[in-house]
C-alpha cells in the first residue's frame, strides 16, 4: 500500500515561516513518484502560482485547482463515495472535468470518463456496467442524460449554470475549503474504467490501474516529449479519451506545465488560442492537421512558439504530414498507442529523429514483439522487416476488461503480453511501421468503432433483415462508417441514420447506407467484409 495522499492537508499542517507555509518539497516529490493521486497536490506545493489551466480567457493556478479538488473530494466523501466506487464523468474540456477527475483519484475512487458525444443508450450501458455511484454530467448534454441516470438510481451532479430541479450543481461541490480524509490505495488498485468499442457490439470497460496511469505518464516524459513546467500545451482532443487524459493532462500536471483547454476543435479558433497563449506543445490527431493543411491562408505565426507537434489516436497520412511540414516548417512526430496500454506504446519523439511513415520507437520500459499472424497460442517472433502482430508488455498494460474474463483472456497472455490486433513491421533501426489491422475496427477521427456495435443497433430496426458495416476512406476523419442493409420492409437511408443517431454517438453512425439484396458470405457462412470494402 502507498502512503495516504501527500499534500491533502498541506494548507493546515505546513510549518509557518514568515507568514508562508514551509513544506519539505524534496520529500513530497519523492512520495509523488509512487502514487498517481498525489501528483496534483505535489505540483501545487512546488508551483502554487503557476497557471494550471487556461480556459476561455480565464486562468486557474495550481494552488486554486488543488483547493477546488480538495473541496470536491471532501464533498464526495461526505456523500458516501469511497475507495473503489465509480464516478462517471461526462463533461467536456472544461475545468470541471479536471476537478472531478482528480477529486475521484484523490479519494481512491475510480473515474469513468465518458464522451459528451455518446447517446443516452450508450451512457446507460456504461453507468450500469461500471456500477456508477455518481454521475457528473455537463449542462450541455444534461437534458438527455439526467433521466437516464435517475432511472438507474445513480445520483447526478450537473456541471453548468443550470440544473434540473432537485439536481446539484458542480459549483456547489467545489465550494468551501474542506479537505478530504486521507486514503490508502496501491498501484494495483483501479484508477479508471475507460470504455472502448467492443467486438461483441457493446463497449467494454478497460481497467486501468493507478500503476498503469503513473507508468505511462512517466514513460511519456522522455525523448523530445520531455516537457517541463515552462511548457504550455494545447489540449483540444477530448479529455474523455485516454490519450488527452493521461499523456496530455496527466503528464502536464506531473511536471507543472500549463494546459490550454478547448472544448472543440476549430481550425482558426485553435490557432488563435495557440498564438495568444504561446503554446509550445501541441497534442493533435490527424483531422486537426488535415484541417490546417486545407486552409487557404494558414497563419503560420500561430506556430512561432511551438517546439513539438505530435499526432496520435489514428494513423496520420504521410501526405498530410508532408503538407504540414511544407507550410509550417514543423515536423509532426507521430506515435502509437491504445486504451489498453494507458495508452502510449511508441513515439517518434523517442527516436533519435522523426521518420515519416513510422510511429517511432517504444517508450522506456515497454517491450515490443512482432509475432506470426497465424502462430496460435505460442507464436514465434517474425524476422526484421517481416509483418507481424504487435504485442506489448510493460507496467502500463491494463488489468483486463471489466466483467469480461473471456475478452481479457483473448487479449492478455498469461505472461503479460497485450495482443494489440495491429500488424506492423520493424525496420533495422527499430522504427515501427503499422501496415494493417487484424480486426475489422474502424477508426473515425481517432475513435474506435467496431462494426458489430453499429450492426447491433441497425438490426434492432423492424425493417432491417440483415446488415454489415465497414470502414471507408474519408478525407477529413480518416475513415467513415458505411452500412450495407438488406431490408424486409419500407425504410429509407434517412430513417436508418436517424434511428442510429438516437442510440449511438455521432461518429459511430453510418455516413452512408447502401441497400443490397444479399450480403456476401464465404462457403462456411462467414461474412466477407473485404468484398464489401472493395465494392
Amino acid at each position: 500500500m502507498n502512503a495516504p495522499r501527500p499534500g491533502a492537508k498541506t494548507r493546515d499542517t505546513g510549518r509557518q515561516v514568515d507568514g508562508a507555509v514551509e513544506v519539505d518539497v524534496e520529500e513530497s516529490l519523492e512520495r509523488s513518484l509512487i502514487d498517481i493521486e498525489g501528483r496534483l497536490g505535489e505540483t501545487a506545493v512546488r508551483h502554487p502560482d503557476r497557471p494550471a489551466i487556461v480556459w476561455q480567457g480565464r486562468t486557474v493556478t495550481y494552488r486554486e485547482l488543488d483547493a477546488r479538488v480538495d473541496a470536491a473530494a471532501a464533498d464526495l466523501q461526505s456523500g458516501g463515495i469511497g475507495v473503489g466506487d465509480r464516478v462517471a464523468i461526462q463533461v467536456g474540456n472544461v475545468p470541471a472535468f479536471v476537478e472531478a477527475y482528480y477529486a475521484t483519484l484523490r479519494i481512491g475512487a475510480v473515474a469513468v470518463p465518458l464522451s459528451t458525444a455518446l447517446a443516452p443508450d450508450e451512457v446507460a450501458h456504461s453507468l450500469a456496467d461500471s456500477g456508477a455511484s455518481l454521475f457528473v454530467v455537463a449542462g450541455s448534454v444534461a437534458a438527455g442524460m439526467v433521466d437516464v441516470a435517475l432511472e438507474l438510481d445513480v445520483p447526478v451532479v450537473v456541471a453548468g449554470d443550470e440544473a434540473p430541479q432537485g439536481v446539484r450543481r458542480w459549483s456547489e461541490v467545489v465550494a468551501g475549503d474542506a479537505v478530504p480524509d486521507p486514503v490508502e490505495v496501491g498501484d494495483d488498485d483501479l484508477a479508471a474504467l475507460v470504455y472502448t468499442s467492443g467486438t461483441t457490439g457493446r463497449p467494454r470497460g478497460a481497467m486501468l490501474t493507478r500503476g498503469n496511469l503513473r507508468a505511462n505518464q512517466d514513460q511519456s516524459l522522455a525523448g523530445r516529449f520531455q516537457i517541463t513546467g515552462e511548457d504550455v500545451a494545447l489540449i483540444v482532443l477530448p479529455l474523455s479519451h485516454i490519450y488527452a487524459l493521461n499523456v496530455g493532462m496527466g503528464a502536464c500536471v506531473r511536471v507543472g506545465a500549463t494546459v490550454v483547454l478547448q472544448e472543440r476543435f476549430d481550425p482558426l479558433g485553435s490557432l488563435d488560442a495557440m498564438t495568444r497563449n504561446h503554446v509550445t506543445i501541441l497534442l493533435g490527431a490527424p483531422p486537426m492537421y488535415v484541417a490546417w493543411t486545407t486552409l487557404p491562408d494558414l497563419p503560420t505565426t500561430a506556430f512561432a512558439d511551438l517546439r513539438l507537434a505530435v499526432s496520435g489516436a489514428a494513423p496520420l497520412p504521410e501526405h498530410v504530414l508532408t503538407a504540414f511540414l511544407d507550410r509550417t516548417g514543423i515536423m509532426v512526430e507521430e506515435g502509437y498507442g491504445l486504451t489498453e496500454a494507458s495508452p502510449s506504446v511508441t513515439a517518434n519523439s523517442m527516436a533519435p529523429e522523426p521518420r515519416p511513415g513510422t510511429v517511432g520507437h517504444p517508450l522506456p520500459g515497454i517491450e515490443l514483439r512482432l509475432v506470426e499472424l497465424s502462430g496460435g497460442d505460442n507464436p514465434e517472433d517474425v524476422a526484421t522487416g517481416d509483418p507481424g502482430e504487435v504485442w506489448v508488455r510493460g507496467p502500463n498494460v491494463f488489468a483486463g476488461y471489466h466483467g469480461d474474463p473471456e475478452a481479457t483472456a483473448a487479449t492478455l497472455t498469461d505472461d503479460g503480453w497485450l495482443r494489440t490486433g495491429d500488424v506492423g513491421v520493424l525496420d533495422r533501426d527499430g522504427y515501427l511501421r503499422l501496415v494493417d489491422r487484424n480486426s475489422d475496427l474502424v477508426i473515425v477521427s481517432g475513435f474506435n468503432v467496431y462494426p458489430q456495435e453499429v450492426e447491433r443497433v441497425l438490426e434492432a430496426h423492424d425493417a432491417v433483415a440483415a446488415c454489415a458495416v465497414v470502414g471507408i476512406p474519408h478525407p477529413y476523419t480518416g475513415e467513415a462508417v458505411k452500412a450495407f442493409v438488406v431490408t424486409d420492409g419500407e425504410v429509407t437511408e434517412d430513417d436508418l441514420v436517424g434511428f442510429c443517431a438516437t442510440r449511438l454517438a455521432r461518429y459511430k453512425c453510418p455516413q452512408t447506407i447502401e441497400f443490397v439484396s444479399a450480403l456476401p458470405h464465404t462457403a462456411s457462412g462467414k461474412l466477407r467484409r473485404v468484398a464489401l470494402r472493395e465494392s
